[in-house]
């Protein structure tokens, strides 16, 4: 058995394709493939079923992962061990947020970082997946809810005001429950999260026209014309066309956190980097 070929048998496992696996490791099909194929042999057993679907584990699979995602865990604690006693400022850092926090909130303040620490290489990563730090998918994650992983140290960053926004000069008069009103809200993925909800209470004659997972497509749709849309006051007030609108009350807003493993706490360059967020934006 080829140790590395564990690590071709956990992403097909977790993604369920070889297409998907072959993204999440930056290798081909055909190597993932030709690699799972050779570590069936070693083992004896099949460990997938293919079907159209995709990778689906047999029963020999299902006794592999539990072993496999314990040596994962203790390769990947002898990384972040390693990892964690560095105190040059050199290297590189890997950040997670949603789409809008890393465009309109992060990235100036990872510029500025840049100029400050230019030996230290910063990859953010815009995505609605919730990265792993155990598997040091990230180095440093933000969300708008407190962690919950076990060896997460999670730490309070701010607390994100929202607003109602539409398009300049669309809405002289609202009605109180928002007859003839279009709304833009968040899809299905996100709905119920407060700020939609309040909008949704706020005026519930109004229709729902449109959807997005993603704010900076809401507010777009917003500066269109498409319809009125809670949206975080940062992303809000610097988009152009659009302004807030006064419905009698305020939407609740969200606290955001920043969570990183333990093993990385005393990380010399992870430390100059909290250090520096907390400096800009804590509140």
């Amino acid at each position: 058995m080829e140790w590395s070929d564990l690590r071709i048998f956990l992403a097909i496992a977790r993604e369920g394709t070889l297409a998907a696996a072959a993204r999440r490791l930056g290798q081909t099909q055909p190597t993932m493939g030709r690699r799972l194929r050779a570590l069936e042999a070693a083992v004896g057993h099949t460990l997938f079923q293919r079907n159209a679907a995709g990778f689906v584990l047999t029963d020999e699979g299902a006794t592999m992962l539990a072993h496999a995602e314990r040596i994962e865990e203790e390769t990947l604690g002898i990384e972040r061990s390693l990892a964690g006693r560095g105190e040059d400022l050199v290297g590189g850092l890997r950040l997670t947020s949603s789409d809008w926090f890393g465009t309109h909130i992060l990235a100036p303040v990872l510029a500025e970082f840049a100029r400050r620490h230019p030996h230290i290489t910063v990859e953010l990563l815009t995505d609605a997946r919730f990265l792993s730090l155990s598997r040091r998918e990230a180095d440093l994650a933000f969300r708008i809810r407190p962690f919950d992983e076990p060896d997460v140290v999670c730490r309070k960053l701010l607390h994100m005001p929202y607003a109602v926004y539409a398009r300049s000069g669309l809405v002289d008069r609202i009605d109180h429950e928002g007859e003839g009103l279009t709304l833009i809200g968040l899809n299905a993925d996100f709905g119920g999260t407060p700020d939609d909800s309040w909008l949704q209470t706020r005026l519930p004659k109004a229709r729902i026209v449109a959807r997005s997972n993603s704010r900076d497509v809401q507010a777009r749709l917003c500066a269109q014309g498409v319809g009125l849309s809670v949206l975080p006051v940062p992303l809000g007030d610097h988009t152009a066309g659009i302004e807030r609108v006064d419905l009698g009350g305020v939407p609740p807003g969200r606290d955001t956190w920043v969570g990183y493993h333990r093993d990385l706490r005393r990380q010399g360059r992870l430390r100059a980097m909290l250090d520096f967020i907390f400096e800009r934006l804590s509140n």
